[in-house]
């Protein structure tokens, strides 16, 4: 039986942007398994398997249904070992959860209030009016005013990145001489941005910025099967 993954789409169904969803899309071609997409709305997300999660990804490998992003991560890992490897032992399966935290909880969560409103300009009608009540109830305040001024606003996002820009000054991937799921654990929050918005985040020609074209040209630049917004 063919493994299933459920993500998030806009109202183009051919261009889903969810940052986990496309953490397990990098690990599934990193295990070199195939795999089909079915992308949803926030909307019909609630549906698919609200015995398993309420959240994208979810994903179907015959009898076991999997949501969130890092279990299916260690679900690959362990119920696939003859394939590469995503963690290359424990203690890069460590390294990855200390990655997968402050990607979190330090980019994330910054980039959000920078391309908020581009998100809710990318939703059909329903996912909408979902987005704006539920985020502007997170925030306090208006998508717009959430996003507004966010030139001013991007060096924290630089000093934020500032330990990875270190880094890839002397190694091509965060995981050394090759990818491993340390690298799509931050790849799939930049995808995100770089689907939703046409707002520039990182100088192409910075070490990040060079990062991330390495990471788009991966298994045969399947990042780049989503056109930038």
């Amino acid at each position: 039986m063919n493994i299933v993954l459920y993500e998030l789409c806009g109202a183009d169904v051919g261009r889903p942007f969810s940052p986990y969803a496309w953490r397990v899309r990098m690990a599934l071609k990193h295990k070199g398994l195939d795999f089909e997409c079915r992308p949803k709305p926030f909307t019909e997300i609630p549906a698919i398997a609200p015995h398993a999660g309420k959240t994208v990804p979810i994903l179907v490998d015959g009898e076991r249904t999997i949501c969130d992003s890092w279990a299916i991560a260690t679900y690959l890992e362990d119920a696939y070992p003859d394939r590469p490897s995503l963690f290359a032992g424990e203690g890069g399966r460590a390294a990855a959860k200390l990655i997968e935290g402050w990607v979190n909880a330090s980019i994330s969560s910054l980039i959000v209030r920078l391309i908020i409103k581009d998100i809710w300009d990318v939703l059909g009608p329903a996912d909408q009016a979902y987005f704006r009540e539920t985020r502007e109830a997170r925030f306090g305040m208006s998508l717009e005013e959430v996003q507004a001024g966010r030139e001013g606003r991007l060096a924290e996002l630089g000093t934020a990145l500032l330990p990875l820009h270190l880094m890839l000054k002397s190694q091509p991937f965060i995981g050394g001489d090759a990818p491993l799921h340390t690298d799509y654990l931050l790849f799939g929050t930049l995808q995100w941005a770089r689907i939703t918005s046409p707002f520039q985040l990182v100088d192409p020609g910075s070490p990040v910025g060079q990062w991330r074209e390495r990471c788009l040209d991966l298994f045969d630049g399947f990042g780049r099967s989503v056109t930038a917004a």
